[in-house]
C-alpha cells in the first residue's frame, strides 16, 4: 500500500486556493514547532458565509495537502459550519494520512479556526472563548508586518 492516498498526492501537486489574500476578513495563522509546519489561512465572509478563502503554508507534502482540502471544505459554508471542521473530516476527505502525519489535519482544522476567531475579533463579534480554547489560535499575530 502506498504510504499516501491519490488524493493526499493530488492536493499536494496541484494544491487549490493557495496564495495571500490582501483583503481577508480574518487570517489565522498556526505552526507546530515540533515539526516546523506553519499555515496561514485567509476568509472573506458576506453574510455568515465564506465566501472566499486562501491558504499559504511552509511544510511537508501532508500539511499543503491538508491545508488544500480544508479551503475545498469550507468555501461556501456558514462560518457555523467551518467552525465544526475536524481533523478526522480532513484527514477522511483525503483518504487517509499516516499515523505520524495526523498532525497536519491538526493543523488545518486550528487554522480554519484561528482565521474565524481573527474575523470575529476584528468585527467585534461575540463568541463563547470555549470554541477556541483548545486552539492554538488564542495568540495574536501581526499580520501587517508578516509576508
Amino acid at each position: 500500500m502506498a504510504l499516501y492516498s491519490d488524493k493526499v498526492m493530488d492536493h499536494f501537486r496541484n494544491p487549490r486556493n493557495v496564495g495571500k489574500m490582501e483583503d481577508a476578513d480574518g487570517i489565522g495563522e498556526v505552526g507546530n514547532a515540533k515539526c516546523g509546519d506553519i499555515m496561514r489561512m485567509y476568509i472573506k465572509v458576506e453574510d455568515d458565509i465564506i465566501t472566499d478563502v486562501k491558504f499559504i503554508t511552509f511544510g511537508c507534502g501532508s500539511a499543503i495537502a491538508s491545508s488544500s482540502m480544508a479551503t475545498e471544505m469550507i468555501k461556501g459554508m456558514p462560518i457555523s459550519e467551518a467552525l465544526e471542521l475536524s481533523n478526522k473530516a480532513v484527514t477522511e476527505a483525503l483518504d487517509g494520512l499516516p499515523a505520524h502525519k495526523l498532525h497536519c489535519s491538526v493543523l488545518a482544522e486550528e487554522a480554519v479556526r484561528a482565521a474565524v476567531k481573527d474575523y470575529y475579533d476584528k468585527n467585534g463579534i461575540a463568541y463563547d472563548p470555549a470554541l477556541f480554547a483548545d486552539c492554538d489560535c488564542a495568540h495574536e499575530h501581526d499580520h501587517e508586518s508578516e509576508d
